[in-house]
């Protein structure tokens, strides 16, 4: 059985219910990824370093406010937004993909464990209406192609320390990238909170709004 003991390495705070939430994915995910490939079959076992502490390095950088709206674009199976909806029970999550069978899987894990705080939809982000504080993903592709898809969906109040805008998790060089985006993207190595080798060139990159 793989634990995920290395979570609670880096987030001490957890309460019993948010561990046993968190001890659950590895069972949830192996079920459901064998019956509809959300994560790749020889990462499995790496689920808690490579998928969900990877998804709570968004947590490092950015505590989310009882109240606020998250928005997770190309969620996939739930990263990053399952384990953030985890560590912030108060905050609202909309997780959205545009390949039905993922929704599929995002909604059996946020009902198995409880979450109450997360909506899922069969989507593309172009067709969301709604407003949100922040925006997430991970690497679903590049800056500039995916900032057109979220761009005018922020509300305008800040109730945050950090301004509204998106975290985006993608790793390798991005120096080219954000120049041709034309985005001004901040980026935050999640080496400086994570010391595995698996985070050594992953980072979050912040486009405040």
């Amino acid at each position: 059985m793989v634990k995920p003991d290395i979570l609670f390495k880096y987030f001490k705070d957890l309460s019993r219910k948010q561990i046993e939430q968190f001890e659950k994915l590895y069972e949830l995910y192996s079920f459901w990824n064998g019956q509809i490939n959300v994560i790749s079959r020889k990462d499995i076992d790496e689920l808690y370093e490579r998928h969900i502490l990877h998804s709570l390095g968004i947590a490092k950088f950015c505590t989310f406010k009882p109240g606020e709206k998250v928005l997770d674009v190309g969620t996939g199976g739930g990263f990053p937004g399952i384990p953030l909806a985890i560590l912030f029970p108060e905050t609202q999550f909309h997780l959205v993909d545009s390949i039905g069978k993922k929704i599929k899987v995002v909604t059996e894990v946020a009902k198995a464990l409880g979450l109450e705080n997360v909506q899922a939809s069969h989507s593309r982000a172009e067709q969301i209406t709604d407003k949100y504080n922040f925006v997430v993903s991970r690497a679903v592709t590049r800056l500039g192609e995916f900032y057109p898809w979220v761009r005018g969906k922020f509300v305008s109040d800040n109730i945050n320390a950090l301004r509204n805008g998106i975290l985006y998790l993608k790793g390798g060089d991005l120096t080219e990238e954000i120049k041709e985006s034309k985005l001004k993207a901040e980026l935050y190595p999640l080496s400086a909170y994570f010391e595995e080798d698996f985070f050594e060139t992953k980072y979050v990159v912040y486009i405040p709004q």
